[in-house]
């Protein structure tokens, strides 16, 4: 009888049922995944640490939840279609709540440290991800029962469930977060739970099991307990090397992208539409030759992987030059594939086909999260801090290049056929290491400037660590995460940067004593406010500690560092806002990111602005950068009684703005930076620059072109009629498919 008779015969009547019940369950688990994810940050920040402790509860709640399924599963009397069904209602009932229970819990402990923040964020995603990581395991013992290979059975699953869930990744990025917000997103996935559970149940009570049924055929070979510890070595290892490669290629698109919210949406779709098809393609070396066919098969695919994944992010970095944004993601689909290929085929190899292949499977899929969290805290934490871009994928390749080769003598290969594969993984070795430093030279480059590379001007530094990567080219521009940060210069005269901004706020108040600062990047804002007259403390929040090194390498900033008055502090903005309630500041100053950004909405939202207000002096004002979007601007005089626009800042306060020529005048010539004047009226060009920023001034009454005029609340208002506010649910423009 050959491996696929028993399938084709016994499974006729609930495999299609099963696998649609299944890819259901798989679509809203991936939307909790990533609104949860959005509003576990909003409340504890968005910073490295943060990040990888939500993403890594969320794993380790999955794992323990295969675990539960993996022990339910060995309950022959209990229907299994059934006990899926009550898993369904329960991630559902969870899911429709979850936000209000998240929003709860955050402000109950806004001052948590690192580590109770990460037990109290998997704490709060510890009931779903259990529930959650039940599910396939219960199904592979039912299938199983049916099938009686466990390789076929976990690849077919695998593959239906993920592929749900790369469709709903994808649905994310291009129409549900953008029509429904989280709320409306949870809303969504929590009705399809219902929908998946009474699938089950109807599926359950049509098409009962018999309660002692055993597997319909068992593949031959040994399976015994040496074997499956090898086998939870080598998911593990495998499930460290794929995160860490989706941790890599998420940087490249990220960066990209600029850091558009649809970026790791895309990148996590398309990975996961990768791990689906890799699985389903597995299926077919699924036989009952496990030592031999099977992991020649699993030495194969694991030497293609590695290759494939080194080649993503320079082969990404070449395409972008000439191709849409789009193009680049068949890539991480095409390595992932690879990659996915080795799960259902390491199962086969060390889960024996009978009643217990649900909770031997469950073991290794907690082995595969063990290893994918390692490969998240190992990759984001240390190597992405230790290694750039290129040395950390030439690591990751070695590492799987030397699993490859280790399976060649776990296999039933002939000699010759042995050492072919272990040449061909040891020249791979070689020419990665040796072509890395063409592959990956101008990389970022490539990557930011796209069909512009050719044109552009080098790199003067590139920068990178494990928050991100900070580029600045030879004529001073500054760029983080792959767009546009500002520039290294505070010259009024020659204002390349539209520096007159934070000048400007001299014209409003004398007395900015206690001042805030959110984002530092290039220090120029920050060396102008901290000179302005009357500053005593300028407290400056930071979440990326790359810029405090460039900073001290730039002669025109770099007295900033050494300036007392200034306090820098590593932390997400609002995080700290959250965590210090009783600091009030006389001016908070964000010359705040695109709005179209990923997270940008964190510092644009009604509940920021309104969690900004608790912080100000009485007739204390903040001043933060709209960047030319109308719905900030509309934001901003919704939330705030007075409102003064300039250029696309917008000046907000709860007391009046009144500016005064003769305050600002004063202020800019009694300003020296490093010992320098501001402006020196003995010089024309400066004599000149006064009276363009003063006139500036008069706009408010007599309008001048937008892009050097202020403008009032109630002009903006009327400009900006029937335009949708910013919130934390909504997220603002974050989720358009184009830049603005």
């Amino acid at each position: 009888m050959s491996d696929q008779k028993p399938e084709a015969v016994r499974s006729t009547v609930s495999l299609p049922v099963i696998c649609t019940i299944f890819f259901f369950s798989g679509f809203p688990a991936l939307i909790y995944q990533l609104v949860w994810q959005r509003s576990l940050f909003a409340i504890y920040g968005i910073n490295v640490e943060s990040v990888t402790v939500v993403v890594t509860a969320f794993m380790l709640g999955l794992g323990l939840g295969s675990l539960a399924g993996g022990a339910i599963s060995r309950l022959r009397r209990i229907p299994l279609l059934t006990v899926f069904g009550v898993v369904e209602l329960g991630i559902g009932a969870y899911g429709y709540f979850s936000l209000e229970i998240f929003d709860a819990v955050g402000k109950a402990t806004l001052g948590a440290g690192v580590w109770v923040t990460g037990l109290l964020t998997f704490g709060l995603v510890l009931v779903p991800t259990l529930l959650m990581g039940a599910t396939l395991p219960i199904l592979v013992s039912h299938l199983v029962r049916h099938t009686g290979n466990v390789g076929r059975a976990v690849g077919l699953l695998y593959f239906v469930n993920t592929l749900g869930s790369a469709a709903a990744c994808f649905a994310v990025a291009l129409f549900i977060m953008r029509a429904f917000g989280m709320q409306g997103a949870v809303g969504l996935a929590a009705l399809l739970n219902m929908l998946v559970a009474g699938g089950a149940f109807l599926a359950g009570a049509r098409h009962k099991t018999p309660p002692h049924e055993e597997s319909a055929e068992v593949s031959t070979g040994a399976f015994s307990r040496r074997r499956f510890l090898l086998a939870a070595v080598l998911v593990g290892l495998t499930g460290f090397i794929s995160l860490s490669y989706e941790i890599v290629w998420f940087r490249v698109h990220s960066f990209t992208t600029g850091g558009h919210a649809v970026a790791f949406a895309a990148v996590l779709g398309s990975f996961l539409l990768g791990i689906a098809l890799g699985s389903l393609f597995a299926r077919r070396f699924c036989t009952s030759d496990v030592t031999g066919r099977g992991l020649r098969a699993l030495a194969g695919f694991a030497l293609a992987a590695m290759l494939a994944s080194f080649l993503v992010a320079p082969v990404s970095s070449w395409l972008a030059t000439f191709l849409p944004y789009p193009f680049m993601l068949p890539l991480v689909t095409l390595a992932a594939g690879l990659l996915g290929a080795t799960f259902p085929l390491i199962c086969h190899y060390g889960v024996a086909p009978d009643a217990r292949a649900g909770a031997g499977m469950s073991y290794l899929y907690l082995a595969n999260i063990i290893g994918s969290a390692s490969g998240s805290l190992v990759t984001g934490f240390v190597l992405m801090d230790l290694l750039d871009l290129r040395w950390t994928s030439v690591l990751l390749s070695l590492l799987g290049l030397l699993l490859a080769g280790g399976l060649v003598f776990l296999a039933d290969t002939p000699g010759s056929a042995r050492i072919r594969h272990l040449a061909a993984a040891a020249v791979s070795g070689v020419l990665v290491i040796a072509l890395s430093g063409t592959l990956f030279g101008n990389l970022w480059h490539r990557l930011q400037f796209h069909e512009k590379s050719g044109e552009e001007q080098p790199f003067a530094y590139v920068l990178e660590n494990r928050h991100g990567v900070i580029t600045v080219t030879e004529d001073r521009r500054i760029f983080g995460g792959g767009i546009y940060d500002g520039v290294f210069s505070h010259d009024l005269v020659r204002d390349r940067n539209m520096i007159v901004r934070p000048f400007a706020v001299a014209a409003f108040t004398e007395t900015p004593r206690e001042v805030l600062m959110i984002g530092l990047s290039s220090g120029s804002w920050a060396q102008v406010v901290v000179n302005l007259p009357g500053v005593e403390r300028l407290t400056v929040i930071e979440i990326n500690p790359g810029y405090i090194e460039l900073i001290g390498c730039e002669p025109s900033v770099k007295s900033l560092l050494a300036n007392p008055k200034v306090v820098v502090e590593i932390d997400d903005g609002r995080r700290w806002l959250n965590r210090n309630p009783d600091r009030k500041f006389d001016l908070v100053v964000m010359n705040t990111t695109f709005h179209w950004r990923g997270h940008a909405t964190n510092l644009l939202s009604v509940e920021f602005l309104q969690l900004l207000r608790g912080h100000l002096t009485p007739g204390g004002m903040a001043i933060y950068n709209t960047t030319d979007s109308d719905r900030v601007q509309r934001t901003a005089c919704e939330v705030y009684p007075h409102v003064v626009r300039i250029i696309n800042n917008v000046l907000v306060s709860d007391a009046p703005l009144v500016p005064r020529h003769e305050r600002l005048r004063r202020a800019l010539l009694s300003m020296r930076i490093d010992g320098e004047p501001v402006l020196d009226l003995a010089r024309e060009q400066d004599r000149k620059a006064l009276e363009k920023t003063l006139g500036m001034l008069d706009s408010l009454v007599e309008p001048s072109p937008p892009w050097w005029s202020m403008e009032t609340r109630s002009s903006i208002l009327a400009r900006t009629e029937g335009l949708e506010l910013i919130t934390d649910d909504n997220m603002g423009t974050e989720w358009r498919l184009q830049h603005p």
